[in-house]
């Protein structure tokens, strides 16, 4: 008796609970793997971790700017928010059939979150159907979508939304998904019940902090985004010896600290095939590369997510992995370069290049560009090169 009146009194379901719950059968279909809700309450604790990261020199420089905006949701009305819907896609960590690497032939490798179409579109396309989705059900919301170069911080977005936790390798980490996942959330005046966060952790693991190439992971949860292989493979310019070493032969991003992480142990993801790899694109022959036209390159792979910052940085980390390698047969290409070349990087990376292949006609390639190369930078690598050649001469 007493349960039936204490069920007479519970609050009927809200038609926000009802809409949520029709969101959330709906996702897949939608292009969604995952779908959370959160407060649009301000990331308060956020905003001294963003200052001290800066105050540290550890932003990448690709970051919004105005700590405020990455930290108060906002609508591009001015209506006050209600709540943010995060949403997951998950995406491949395997390649059917990967192409070999080989004396003659060797390959450099794109970082998954570029396989495949590019993820800004997969998501854009995702949010646009869900947005399409609530404004037949509710014609006058307000909903303003955002992916990646969006100004909230997506990883807290997505933690608070209850779709992973957050690692100690600055991903967010689902325990159905892992962090084979790209981000993007949608602000709105809806006022939706909120979920829970994830509750699960990292505990005691620092694999991927071990295992960061260049000790960017600074701490748990801590990334200094200027040491980050990730962000150097997509910078432009010259890169010291120390990073030029430890990028191997990647062209473009790092999955070291999620291929270590447990969590994504046994995680492959094939069920999007707009998402799945072209063996020869994302783990292409490095060589090639060096001779593509602009237009060759953006045929290529323009429809990656790692064609936005053009070939410079991928032709210079070709140039990278080709001495990583020690590839013999990469001494005429390279010669060329640094005897032709007009970029500066390029020539001074194919010295550093050659001072790693070593032999005889390296040598004399470097000591017929030291008579003739005018900028400091590229003489400097030149010299160093040039120095080493010797010393594994007289070895």
């Amino acid at each position: 008796m007493n349960n039936n009146i204490q069920a007479s009194y519970a609050p009927p379901p809200s038609k926000w609970e009802d809409l949520k719950a029709e969101i959330k059968a709906a996702a897949p279909a939608l292009g969604i793997d995952d779908i959370g809700f959160a407060t649009a309450e301000p990331f308060l604790y956020l905003k001294n971790i963003l200052q001290e990261h800066r105050d540290n020199g550890y932003e990448s420089g690709f970051e919004e700017p105005d700590l405020d905006k990455r930290t108060i949701p906002a609508l591009k009305s001015g209506e006050q928010p209600q709540s943010i819907i995060a949403i997951a896609v998950a995406y491949p960590s395997k390649m059917q059939n990967p192409p070999k690497s080989e004396p003659g032939a060797r390959r450099g490798i794109l970082a998954r979150s570029s396989w495949g179409k590019d993820y800004h579109h997969v998501l854009r396309e995702a949010l646009a159907k869900l947005d399409s989705f609530i404004r037949e059900r509710v014609p006058g919301a307000e909903l303003d979508s955002m992916v990646d170069t969006g100004v909230l911080v997506d990883r807290a977005v997505a933690e608070r939304a209850g779709i992973g936790f957050s690692g100690k390798n600055c991903g967010i980490i689902s325990p159905k998904w892992g962090s084979w996942i790209y981000l993007g959330e949608m602000v709105t005046n809806i006022p939706f019940p909120p979920d829970v966060p994830v509750q699960e952790g990292c505990g005691d693991c620092t694999k991927c902090i071990d295992a960061c190439p260049t000790g960017a992971l600074v701490g748990p949860g801590e990334l200094n985004a200027q040491a980050c292989i990730s962000y150097l493979t997509q910078t432009k310019g010259f890169l010291s010896e120390e990073y030029m070493t430890k990028i191997g032969n990647r062209l473009y991003g790092c999955d070291t600290c999620q291929i270590v992480c447990p969590h994504n142990r046994g995680k492959n993801w094939s069920h999007r095939p707009e998402l799945l790899p072209d063996p020869e694109i994302v783990k292409p022959l490095l060589l090639p590369i060096l001779e593509l036209s602009n237009r060759e390159f953006k045929d290529r792979f323009g429809s990656s997510a790692a064609a936005w910052r053009g070939k410079k940085p991928i032709q210079r980390n070709a140039v990278i992995a080709l001495g990583n390698f020690k590839e013999a047969g990469a001494v005429p290409k390279l010669t060329e370069i640094v005897l032709r070349e007009t970029r500066p990087e390029m020539r001074g990376s194919a010295a550093w290049a050659l001072g790693r292949i070593g032999g005889a006609e390296a040598q004399a390639v470097v000591e017929q560009a030291l008579h003739r190369e005018e900028d400091a930078t590229v003489r400097e690598m030149l010299e160093r090169a040039q120095d080493k050649l010797r010393k594994q001469e007289e070895a």
